[in-house]
């Protein structure tokens, strides 16, 4: 991720997290299965997994605002 992961980008993506039932379980890719908790430690603590969920909400995000997914 090539812009600085900011303290509001951080609230605004463990928000988004919030979201998700705790029974379900989130695949990342390689990375393997997630609960919403862990996935929030992360984004928190910025870990490798942490970092790629912010830049993965953030594209998510993006896209939305350009009208890209509707």
């Amino acid at each position: 991720m090539s812009e600085e992961i900011t303290e509001e980008i951080k609230e605004l993506v463990i928000a988004r997290l919030e979201a998700i039932p705790p029974n379900k379980k989130i695949s990342v890719g390689n990375y393997g299965e997630f609960t919403k908790d862990e996935l929030i430690e992360g984004v928190k603590s910025e870990s490798e997994i942490g970092k790629k969920i912010i830049e993965i909400e953030m594209g998510f995000l993006r896209a939305m605002k350009q009208g890209i997914i509707k």
